[in-house]
């Protein structure tokens, strides 16, 4: 069994920003596979669907508890499941990586993202899989919480989306 979870932040305000592109993956990834509806599972503090991919099964985790606090969500359903951090894969929005482009990462440092240092905390550990999905500030004049929290414009938005399109296969041929 996998866990797989999406960063993002709780609300309608926030359905369409750049720091909710974790929740938007976890969207398409249930529709490619067609996982269960999204349900809400207050015990954990998230929302919840499952499903397969390639016969593997797979728990999508949208946290509810606001991004800063990510981690306490993903710890408790780990412990619940009884499972590693090997067991895991984050997928988030990422500052450094150019829009249109993503990477995969294993054991790195959050590099000040504040949602998954909220997972390395709650876990004591930076050893799992991560697809960091590029948003890269194209302004440099705009403050980060603010440019981050903003909506994605038209066009960033059909780049963003061509991006999610191939996630869930790359999910499945990389990390599954």
């Amino acid at each position: 069994m996998k866990v797989i979870v999406g960063l993002g932040n709780i609300g309608k305000e926030y359905e369409r920003t750049r720091h909710n592109v974790g929740f938007m993956v976890l969207d398409k990834i249930a529709e490619t596979y067609d996982f269960e509806s999204f349900r809400p599972e207050e015990k954990f503090e998230t929302e919840t669907s499952q499903g397969k991919i390639g016969g593997e099964k797979i728990i999508l985790v949208k946290p509810q508890t606001f991004m800063n606090a990510s981690g306490r969500a993903v710890q408790k359903i780990l412990n619940f499941y009884k499972l590693g951090t090997e067991n895991l894969i984050v997928i988030h929005d990422d500052l450094d990586i150019a829009l249109g482009d993503y990477r995969v990462a294993f054991a790195r440092n959050s590099a000040g993202h504040k949602g998954v240092q909220s997972i390395i905390d709650s876990l004591s550990s930076k050893d799992f899989k991560r697809i960091r999905i590029g948003i890269k500030l194209a302004d440099r004049k705009i403050p980060t919480e603010k440019y981050v929290l903003g909506n994605f414009t038209k066009e960033e938005s059909a780049t963003i989306e061509k991006i999610i399109d191939v996630l869930p296969e790359t999910i499945e041929k990389e990390l599954i």
